[in-house]
């Protein structure tokens, strides 16, 4: 193993064209394309984009909803829209994450901004995913894509479009379910959990987190979605957008954390007109209604536990979203000014229940409002390309038991693009922006059932952090290679951060504190074209993070979730026309830098292989046959880091949770 690794690292690999297709762009982004059509193995978006994008890394917490960092950064401090959506959780142990709220066969474009700059989006600090689902055709078109694979796996997805000159829709439904995956060793979801119980057999709270028997062996989670649109002409070059998207997620384990999600119900809606070329230099308004709403019961009710009625408990959430977004385009004097207004309201609660009755407040009653103005100018001067952006928000964060704040900043960004010639150019992008605390930071309560108590996690004095960036690339492509390359500098103030003890003792009260750090690293991307047939695809990110300061009561200054080095390289022959066989391998360094006094622990590195040969049967069917995992890998991605709730025996002996062993999987597309 130690031999693999440094080889695969220095192969500095990525691999684009395995299920994926990408596009890079400019400093500040990353454009996925066509993911309906090549997502191949699950509707997990975080799975997909760990998988694809140097810069992001996966958070693995089940078999499906998966969390996702970009550079190291995740929660509030990444931002995820669908359709100019904001899109939150309602879980503060990120059970539900934002991408989880979208499935990959409904996705036509995800563009990954890394850095500060967005400025048209409310809390835009480190990154962004902006997920673009599939717009209606006029032609009448559909497909259907059926997915079986280990453990039991099984998908269904269809969609039909079609529509004339007045009016065009789209429907897409999808069904996903799955047993428990095996790691490499042979265990299950719920034996992992077991074996890391049996290592503490003096510890009774722990035991009592393990599975009971009759639902020792249940499914994994079984996953429902559907999305309808409609986009209706109502007079030349105007356009009124209407959609809607429900996904329903039901029994979804989580074993290394004390409760599963019981369900997770989300919508999605959003109103959009627009006008395009209303004169010639008021080139397009654009007007976005839309709301999302989240409905997650977390619970014990699978756990020894709640053999006991006393401990059957259950954290009761909802969230949700209200928006609107004026945005207006115009061309003046060869100059692309866009100016717009944003507003929006989130709303949080939840409550603990035990035995089915209410005993206190996990998130009292939290109001979120914002809203803002902002502009960004786009010029090109001769071989000089600019886009400069700035932003104005006011927000007020209102709660029924602790104190009420008031936060007002601002944000900018320039970019900047030197083209040398058509196939080479430079890059830099220097931006600030900054993010409010969110409820759960603020104001989010423990519960306690032995002693009917509760305690404040959350800090109601937190500042908002703000974030100061510096991203400098180059990017080549040619007709026997491209090439992008980038490094960052990101200087984070009053960064919000979870302190999980102080001289060895842990924190009873406010745990979330505002701290100054440092993150930098590089990303590295690649295609060699061998050959007509055979193509070369390489990657690598490594990142360093780092405290300004230990913590009071620490030592240790390493940043949580800063993901080691890794890498990947893959093989591409396409062997007939449409039709390739791919062989890849994906790697990391061990995770020997870490946050020890807050839960992190080291983890060896690993190198793993897959092979997938996708062919097409004639245009209509496409038949896809893939294993990931060829060699059985025992293998964990990601740490413990105790800003989540993870099951612990007390002390900083956190159980991590293995990532799937060998996994076979076939994929079957029809189109007509």
């Amino acid at each position: 193993m130690k031999k693999i690794i440094p080889l695969s690292l220095l192969a500095v690999s990525y691999l684009a064209a395995n299920d994926l297709q990408i596009d890079t762009i400019n400093v500040e982004s990353t454009v996925i394309s066509e993911v309906a059509q090549n997502a191949q193995t699950s509707a997990d978006v975080a799975k997909a984009l760990s998988d694809r994008v140097p810069s992001i890394d996966m958070n693995r917490r089940s078999g499906i909803a998966n969390d996702i960092y970009i550079r190291g950064q995740k929660r509030d401090n990444i931002v995820v829209e669908v359709d100019g959506t904001k899109v939150y959780g309602a879980c503060p142990n990120r059970m539900d994450p934002p991408a989880s709220h979208i499935v990959a066969n409904q996705i036509d474009t995800i563009q990954v901004i890394e850095g500060p700059y967005d400025i048209e989006t409310f809390g835009a600090l480190s990154g962004e995913v902006k997920i673009t689902t599939r717009k209606p055709s006029e032609d009448f078109q559909g497909s259907i894509n059926l997915g079986f694979g280990a453990w039991n796996y099984k998908k269904f997805g269809a969609t039909m479009s079609g529509g004339n000159d007045l009016i065009r829709m789209i429907a897409t439904v999808s069904s996903e379910s799955s047993d428990q995956y095996e790691d490499g060793n042979g265990d299950t979801l719920a034996t992992q959990l077991d074996k890391y119980a049996a290592l503490n057999p003096a510890d009774m709270t722990l035991q009592k987190k393990i599975y009971k028997p009759s639902y020792h062996d249940m499914p994994a989670y079984e996953k429902k979605s559907a999305m309808a649109k409609a986009f209706i002409s109502t007079a030349e070059n105007q356009e009124l957008r209407l959609s809607v998207t429900a996904n329903r997620s039901d029994n979804v384990l989580y074993p290394n954390s004390g409760m599963d999600a019981i369900y997770d119900d989300s919508n999605i809606y959003s109103v959009e007109y627009n006008i395009d070329s209303i004169n010639n230099e008021y080139k397009n308004l654009n007007l976005q209604y839309y709301h999302s709403d989240v409905d997650h019961p977390m619970g014990t009710d699978y756990r020894v536990a709640s053999t006991m009625p006393a401990m059957l408990m259950t954290n009761w959430l909802k969230t949700s979203m209200n928006g609107v977004k004026l945005k207006n385009t115009f061309d003046l004097l060869g100059h692309k000014l866009v100016i717009g207004l944003d507003g929006s309201t989130r709303k949080w609660s939840g409550h603990y229940d035990v035995a089915h009755v209410e005993k206190a407040k996990s998130i009292d009653d939290t109001k979120t409002q914002n809203t803002a103005i902002f502009a960004k100018l786009e010029k090109s001067y001769g071989n000089l390309d600019f886009v400069l952006g700035a932003r104005y928000d006011s927000t007020k964060i209102k709660n029924n038991s602790y104190n009420s704040r008031k936060f007002s900043y601002t944000s900018a960004n320039l970019m900047t693009t030197y083209n040398f010639n058509k196939e080479n150019k430079i890059f830099l992008g220097i931006g600030q922006a900054s993010r409010v605390p969110d409820a759960r930071e603020l104001y989010f309560n423990s519960y306690n059932m032995m002693m009917n108590t509760t305690k404040q996690v959350g800090t109601d004095t937190l500042k908002e952090t703000t974030n100061r960036e510096v991203d400098l690339g180059y990017e080549t492509n040619n007709q026997y290679f491209k090439l992008k390359a980038k490094v960052f500098y990101s200087m984070l103030n009053d960064y919000i951060y979870y302190q999980q003890q102080a001289n060895g003792v842990a924190l009873t009260t406010n745990n979330f504190k505002n701290i100054d750090a440092t993150v930098y690293g590089a990303e590295l991307s690649a295609s060699v074209y061998a050959t007509d047939d055979i193509s070369i695809d390489m990657g690598a990110s490594y990142k360093v993070g780092r405290k300004d300061t230990a913590l009071i009561g620490q030592t240790d200054k390493d940043l949580a979730d800063i993901a080691p080095l890794r890498a990947n390289i893959g093989v591409n022959y396409e062997y007939m026309n449409n039709s390739m066989a791919t062989l890849e391998m994906q790697a990391s360094d061990r995770w020997d830098t870490f946050d020890a006094d807050n839960g992190e622990q080291e983890i060896a590195g690993w190198a793993v292989v897959n092979a997938k040969v996708k062919h097409a049967v004639n245009k209509k069917f496409d038949l896809t046959l893939g294993i990931n995992n060829i060699f059985d890998v025992t293998y964990a991605i990601n740490n413990t880091y105790t800003d989540l709730t993870l099951v612990s025996t007390g002390t900083t002996d956190v159980m991590l949770l293995n990532e799937p062993g060998r996994y076979f999987y076939t994929n079957l597309d029809f189109k007509f």
